[in-house]
């Protein structure tokens, strides 16, 4: 199987993996200066750098990669007493560069008023793919959203099962009412997303939290969600409201670990959730 094929196959389904290659040799090792290794987020593997214990070391180095979504280069000295698979003695030394594949990442916006159409031109030059759900075909229509890569005109709850929503995937919530923003927050906070914003007030986004609660949905589930959503930049229109949203989803995007997040402006960070609950 070629790796670059396989690559292009796992990204087109969105799917994560990491690509070793040998940029460097000096000396005799088991490989050849370019030799590439795929490695999948399954574990398993597509081609090779040698095998034995540097290949070994190469792929929990590529799980790391895939997790922190940052690369990483490995140096290599193979000393006398290295051995390898496929039976080679070497003593030369490699260097090898290992980087995460990562799918384009998916903002899946719920509402298709205003404040929508500016975030979905945003998100796409930020390099978003944007998907539209509306229940109203007036709002929901390519002449709106010429950007967006899907438009979905359904209610949410019959769209919410054909959504491949991924650890990878934004959800924005900024529908036409408090009724609405509680059924998508609801299922949202239930999916594995890195990311998931609701517009309103602290009261309402407080007022909505509360009722999900006594659903039985846990705080715990909150941790995630960013609301009143994006940075605070003392934004107005709903030009700056996109702009504030997509440039919080650049941050944790860029930053998956989180820990920027100890900075948010958001009421469900400026205090404890369970707090909130009480």
């Amino acid at each position: 199987m070629d790796v670059y094929e396989e690559l292009i196959r796992l990204r087109r389904l969105g799917q994560k993996c990491a690509l070793a290659t040998i940029v460097e040799v000096n000396g005799s090792i088991p490989s050849y200066e370019s030799a590439k290794m795929l490695v999948r987020e399954d574990g398993s593997i597509v081609g090779t750098i040698g095998g034995g214990c540097v290949e070994a070391e190469v792929w929990n180095a590529a799980r790391e990669v895939m997790e922190s979504e940052r690369p990483r280069q490995l140096q290599f000295s193979l000393g006398q007493d290295a051995a390898y698979d496929n039976g080679l003695i070497c003593g030369g030394q490699l260097r090898v560069f290992v980087e995460p594949v990562i799918s384009q990442p998916r903002a899946f916006i719920f509402g298709a008023g205003h404040i929508s159409r500016s975030l979905s031109q945003v998100a796409s030059l930020a390099g978003f793919a944007t998907v539209v759900v509306d229940n109203r075909e007036a709002f929901a229509n390519r002449q709106r959203f010429p950007a967006a890569e899907a438009i979905f005109v359904e209610e949410y709850e019959s769209v919410f099962p054909k959504l491949d929503v991924r650890d990878t995937s934004y959800l924005v919530i900024v529908t036409r009412g408090h009724r609405d923003d509680m059924r998508v927050l609801r299922w949202a906070v239930s999916t594995p997303a890195r990311y998931i914003a609701m517009i309103g007030s602290k009261r309402k986004v407080i007022g909505v939290v509360r009722e999900l609660h006594k659903e039985g949905i846990p705080s715990s589930a909150f941790d995630r969600v960013f609301a009143p959503m994006g940075l605070d930049l003392g934004a107005i229109t709903p030009e700056e409201i996109s702009i504030a949203v997509v440039a919080e989803m650049i941050a944790v995007r860029r930053n998956p670990a989180g820990a920027w997040k100890q900075n948010s402006k958001s009421v469900l960070h400026q205090a404890s959730v369970r707090a909130l609950l009480q």
